[in-house]
Parts: structure tokens; sequence; C-alpha cells
């Protein structure tokens, strides 16, 4: 009788994964403002949403405030990669904070793309998740013309002014396939809606999408490495499902993997949000490794080489 061989147990390695050009930007920025001012740095929100950031700046002598109000006067602010509304700014001013604008190139983006429809009288409607950092930021640029839709209930129910002036625009890290799904939804209420100018999912976000799609039916469990608050890292686990994993986890750590998950599981997908460092995916990997899963195979379907500069504040110091 012919010995029946193990499946050989093997990890799918998505690329890219984690950190994204603009993540990189902002945990840079307060790392520069350290060095150069010395702690306390305050940021307001989380500098981007991932635990082991921002446990590592707060030890380094960085003081995480929900609101600008928070912040002593005259003491030194950084505004996180999602995004601040005119209204954070005006009284960042008001209390004579100094301020390092650490938002994200691609969220500035959208922010113009609200003030050029809202001078042109547009009814805007924001893709997003209600209470996101970005969600408010991006709305607060024109209130009274920015209508949220986050459910396929907003969706049916949202009201518009002129049905013949009204734009869609998105958060930025949501899922492509759920955004279009809203927006096929929209048009089919309001034929003459337009699309925003430019793609409002950023690169990052769509590249790890693809890159988990790219992987997804060969895997029978896989990790993400991103915390809960983080968006784009809810959203690869459902992507996962979605394309074809027979099961999908966040994680934060390593040590929160259940070992039940790896239960008759030949090969697992492992990838990371873009606000996660690298050093969080290795210690994955390592784990898993010493469970028998030693065998990696990198899966890349993009290769990216964005860069954003620092902030204008930090270039001339």
């Amino acid at each position: 009788m012919t010995a029946v061989s193990e499946p050989v147990k093997r990890v799918l390695l998505a690329k890219p994964r984690g950190y994204c050009a603009g993540v990189d930007r902002a945990v840079v920025a307060v790392e520069k403002a350290l060095e150069l001012y010395g702690p306390p740095v305050y940021v307001r929100k989380e500098i981007v949403h991932n635990r082991h950031v921002v446990e590592s700046l707060r030890e380094r002598g960085v003081i995480f405030v929900e609101e600008t109000s928070e912040v002593p006067e005259g003491e030194l602010v950084v505004f996180s990669a999602h995004g601040v509304s005119p209204a954070v700014r005006a009284e960042a001013e008001e209390r004579n904070l100094r301020t390092i604008d650490a938002t994200c190139p691609l969220v500035t983006k959208v922010h113009k793309e609200v003030n050029r429809f809202a001078r042109e009288d547009y009814d805007i409607l924001l893709i997003g998740h209600e209470g996101h950092e970005e969600v408010e930021g991006t709305a607060g640029e024109a209130p009274t013309h920015v209508r949220l839709v986050d459910t396929a209930e907003d969706a049916a129910k949202v009201e518009v002014r002129d049905p013949s002036k009204v734009v869609w625009l998105s958060q930025t890290t949501l899922s492509v396939d759920e955004t279009m799904e809203r927006v096929d939804q929209l048009k089919g209420r309001f034929p003459n809606l337009a699309d925003p100018p430019s793609d409002d999912i950023c690169y990052a976000t769509s590249n790890r999408q693809t890159a988990v799609k790219a992987m997804a039916p060969e895997c029978d469990l896989v990790l993400v490495v991103g915390s809960k608050n983080s968006s784009n890292s809810q959203r690869l686990v459902e992507v996962a499902k979605q394309a074809g994993a027979r099961d999908a986890h966040l994680i934060d750590f390593a040590r929160e993997v259940d070992e039940k998950w790896l239960e008759g599981v030949t090969t697992v997908g492992v990838t990371s949000g873009a606000s996660v460092p690298d050093v969080l995916v290795m210690d994955l990997l390592a784990w898993l490794s010493e469970r028998g899963w030693g065998d990696v195979q990198e899966v890349t379907t993009a290769n990216e080489k964005i860069a954003f500069a620092l902030p204008r504040e930090l270039r001339s110091v």
C-alpha cells in the first residue's frame, strides 16, 4: 500500500503589502518632530491606525489627543495622515498651536476636489464609513454640500437638490469593488452623477486588494496583519473571503493567531494593511515557520516606487 504523502504546508506572501508612502511620510514626520523639538510632541488622533506604531511613538514621548482643545496653548501638534477639517485648523490657530500637517497627499487631493465641486455648487455624495477620521475631515471642507453614503440603505435614501449637479467622491481606503457597487446604485437613481476627476481610492489600497485577490483562491486561511480601526486592513479580510479564501482573520501581532484556525490548513496567505511596519509580518512568518509553515512564496502583483516629500513645516529645518 502506498503511503499517502503529507500535503506541503506553505505560505503565500502578498506583495505589495504594509506601509504605503502616505503612512511612511506621516510616521517619519512625527519621528523628525521628536528629533528636532524633543518631547512632548502632540498628535491629534492616531497618526496612523496601527497599535504597534502608536504604542512605540507613545513610549518615545508622543502624546495622542482626541481633540486639538486638549493640546496646551503654544505647543506643537501634528495632524494625522487621515486629514482634518478647516474648523480644526482654525481652532489650532486660535490657540497659538504650532502645527505640522502630516495629511496624506492623496487625502488632500480629495479635499481639493470637495472644494472645487462645492464652489461649483454641486451636491457631493461622499462614499465612506461614518465616523472615520478621514470622512470627518473631508466632509468638513464643505459640510453644506457633502452627503455621506455609507450603506446600501444610504444610497437608496440620500437626497440631492439638483440631480443634474451631483458628483461622487470616496474615502481613500475603501474596497474598490464595494465602492463601485455603491456608485452603480447611485447612478441608478441619479443618471447624471459625475465621476471624480481621478480615482479617489489610493493606489496602495487597490494594490493591496489586487495582491490578496491573486492569492486568496489558493488559500485555506488568510492572515491580515493590521489593527481593528484600520479601514484598509478590515477591507483586506473582506476581499480575501470574497475572492475565495476559506477563512480570513485580522490580527495585530503573531501571538493573536488562534491555533484552531490552522487545523486542516495547508496554504496560509499573509498580507498587511497600509499602516503596518514589515517587522510585524516577519514576526508572523517566524511564528508560522515554527509550526511547520516554513516554505514562503511571494505573490507579486505590483512594484510600488511612490514616495512623498515630508510636510512643508519639516523641509526647511
